[in-house]
Order: C-alpha cells, then structure tokens, then sequence
C-alpha cells in the first residue's frame, strides 16, 4: 500500500510518499481501505516537533509513528478472527487513536476501537472532514463548558476544522454563538448557525466591553490573560492547544467560582468515551444540524503541500488526503 511518511522531524519537505506492507488484521481487528483523512494541527504539531513539548509524546529524537493520522472515513477491507460486529463492505468513519496510521491506503483499527458504520447519506470525504473536528469539539463543549441552552459562547477560529463544526454543535444544543473569524470567512461562519460575528482583523474581542459565558478557542491564538475580561462573573475560557499560559490559568483557577480557564486532553481519553462521542455525533449527523466544512482535498502526492498549507493557519473547515 502508498502511505504517507516522515522519519525525522522538520518543515513539510520531510513528507514522502512510501510503499508498506499493507496490514492483515490479527484477531479482533479490522482493516479499513481509507478513502479520506484529514491533515489537522496535530499532524502539522508531529511532523515539525514543535512546540517543543509535542516530542514528550511524539518521540524525543525521531517519530515514534511514521505515517500519521488520526481519524478516517472508509470501507471495512477485511475481519480478523472473532470480529463480529463488522463485515466486509461496512462504510464506516472513526479515529485511530495512539497509533495514527490514516494517511495511508489502508489502516488497522481494533474492532473494540473508535470505529462505527457511519450514518445514512454520510460519505467517506464528508465522513473524514467531520469526524477529527467533531471529537474534539464535543467534549470542550459539553463537558469543559458544560454549555447549556441560552448561554452565549464565542469561538475563536470559527471556520477552522474544530471551530467549524464547534460552532453547528453549539447551535445545536442551544447556545447563542458568536464566531470570531476573518472578513473572508464571516458568510460561511453565518451559514452554520452563528447569530453574531466579530472579524478579528477589525475588532479585538477582548476590548470590545462584551461579555460570554464561554469563550472557546479553537486556533490556540488567545490567552486566558486577554481573554478574562471578555467572560462573565462565572465564565470559561477554554483552549484546545495546550499552551503554558491557560495550563497555568488552568491550575490558579480550577477551584473558582468566577472566571476559571480549562483545557481538555481529547486524544487521550478512554476508548468507550470516545465511541460514545462518535455515537452521538452521528446522531447530530443525522438529524441534519452537522455539515462538513472543506477547504480543498488533495491526493497523498499532495501530502507535503497540505501540510505546508494547514502549517500556515488559514484554512476553511479541513484539508483532506483521497486515496
């Protein structure tokens, strides 16, 4: 099978395409044949090493896990012994978890894994464009912000891949949602749901004397120290990067009443959890309040470029790799 690999760390130009075996699942497993995955921030993060910190998971010196990855949408290939729950030609979407492997033809899941039949009417390329954005947001949302119907959130790089589907989930359950983006982008955030828009190359939020119950930053491009006087007496500032600035907000403020910061490791949660989340994002799909956000779709020749391009910060919704 044709992956996409790097085996140091560095600027997109250490991305290549390579022939690997392809995979046999072993019992409990599945093979999926992968039709689209995206390249999100994290695999920007893996690929470059940076910040710095990334390495503590990554690898200190070299990749760990050469062909990265995190999420999919395709068709079971083939079953490994004991496997019930799928057959060969299930559509299916659902994230790799620790071990990456998407960007590549074909990828080894664990039957018990993030893995579902995906919803009715949903492709494999609409599929991979929701799925990454979607498990992150959800939690952030509902469990960091605890977002309930009637409160206001603001959500910073709104047309992005998580702000993109962060800001359908918040309309979705009720929230009035105003997003932070650029001129470029204020129609499309409108379209999914946004009430109010503040375009960040005219205002700044932060001095803009409104207040949120829950600003969620979904770009990493704030600080909970700007972002404190935009909350409410009791509001949430909430990053889905982990910056030492809201990890130490984090740590002064998690026995506050007032205005507290907080982050969320999504990567590293249990297994049921995460399947569970996939459940209910499908249940979102299918209820036709999430649509995919795509900003262009390459081939895994494009690999090195679409990094390159998601590396710059400027993308709408996501960038996708098509076998």
């Amino acid at each position: 099978m044709r992956a996409v690999v790097f085996e140091k760390y560095g600027s997109a130009d250490v991305v290549s395409v390579a022939e690997r075996p392809t995979p046999t699942p072993a019992a409990g497993q599945v093979l999926v044949r992968v039709a689209a995955a995206p390249v999100t921030a994290a695999d920007v993060a893996a690929r470059s090493g940076t910040p710095w910190f990334a390495r503590l998971y990554f690898g200190l010196t070299r990749p760990k896990w050469p062909v990265l990855g995190s999420s999919y949408g395709g068709v079971v290939e083939a079953i490994g012994e004991g496997v019930t729950e799928f057959s060969v030609g299930d559509e299916v979407w659902g994230a790799t978890g620790q071990n990456l492997g998407a960007h590549a033809e074909f990828v080894l899941i664990q039957a018990d894994g993030v893995i579902a039949r995906r919803p009715a009417g949903l492709d494999a390329i609409d599929a991979a464009a929701i799925v990454d954005g979607a498990l992150t947001a959800l939690p952030f949302l509902r469990d960091g912000a605890r977002l309930r119907a009637g409160q206001s959130i603001l959500i910073t790089g709104a047309s992005g891949g998580v702000g993109s589907v962060a800001v359908q989930l918040a309309v979705h359950l009720g929230a009035i949602v105003t997003a932070h983006t650029s001129t470029a982008n204020i129609e499309l955030v409108r379209s999914l749901g946004a009430t109010d828009v503040i375009d960040y190359t005219v205002e700044d939020y932060t001095r803009s004397g409104r207040t949120w119950d829950v600003v969620l930053d979904a770009a990493g491009r704030s600080s909970f120290g700007a972002a404190r006087r935009a909350l409410s007496p009791t509001g949430i500032y909430l990053s889905t990067v982990p910056a030492a600035g809201v990890l130490l907000g984090m740590l002064f403020t998690r026995r506050s009443r007032g205005r507290r910061a907080g982050i969320l490791f999504t990567g590293l949660r249990p297994v049921p959890d995460v399947r569970r989340e996939l459940a209910a994002i499908g249940a979102v799909v299918e209820a036709g309040a999430l649509r995919a956000v795509i900003d262009h779709s390459v081939s895994l020749d494009g690999a090195a470029g679409a990094h390159a391009y998601v590396e710059r910060g400027h993308k709408k919704g996501v960038v996708l790799l098509t076998m």
